[in-house]
C-alpha cells in the first residue's frame, strides 16, 4: 500500500516533509496594508500544535517608523526585525513604482495602437479628455523635474 500524505486539514507544522523535522517558521508576520503593516509575533509551539499570532506593533512605511500596540513592550529583537522589514519594504515599494512606470510606457503604446486601430468614436469621446489631462500632467511633471536636474548640474 502506498504511503499517504497528511490529511487535508493537517496544519503545516505537521507537514515537515520527508525529514521528519518541523518546518522553519518565521518569528514575525507582517500583514501588509496600504501604508505599512500590522506586525505579529508568531508562537508556533502551543499544546494544540497550532500557530498563535500576537499583534505587537504597527509599522508605517511612509514615515518609516513603528509603534507598539496596547501595552506591549517591544524587545530589541522586535525593533531590529521591524526596522529591517521597514527598510526592505520601502526599497521594494521604490522598485515597484519604477516597474509601474516602465509598465505604463508599454500601456501607453498599447492604448495608442488601440485608439488608432480598434476604438470607436464613442469610446474615444469618453476617454480623450481624461487621457489628455493625465498626459499633460505627466508631461508637466517630467519637464519640471528634468529642468531642475539640469539646473543642479549647471551649478
Amino acid at each position: 500500500m502506498a504511503k499517504r500524505g497528511p490529511p487535508a486539514n493537517a496544519s503545516f507544522i505537521e507537514e515537515a516533509g520527508n525529514t521528519g523535522q518541523r518546518p522553519t517558521i518565521p518569528q514575525y508576520h507582517f500583514r501588509i496594508r496600504e501604508n505599512g503593516a500590522l506586525v505579529f509575533r508568531i508562537n508556533p509551539s502551543n499544546r494544540h500544535r497550532r500557530i498563535e499570532m500576537q499583534q505587537i506593533a504597527v509599522a508605517n512605511t511612509r514615515r518609516g517608523d513603528f509603534k507598539s500596540v496596547r501595552d506591549h513592550v517591544l524587545t530589541d529583537d522586535d525593533k531590529a526585525a521591524i526596522g529591517e522589514w521597514l527598510i526592505n519594504r520601502q526599497e521594494h515599494l521604490k522598485e515597484r513604482k519604477f516597474r509601474d512606470a516602465e509598465d505604463l510606457l508599454e500601456r501607453l503604446s498599447e492604448v495608442a495602437h488601440w485608439a488608432q486601430t480598434e476604438a470607436t468614436q464613442t469610446q474615444l469621446d469618453e476617454l480623450a479628455d481624461r487621457l489628455f489631462f493625465a498626459m499633460h500632467d505627466l508631461r508637466a511633471v517630467l519637464i519640471r523635474k528634468k529642468h531642475r536636474s539640469q539646473k543642479k548640474r549647471d551649478t
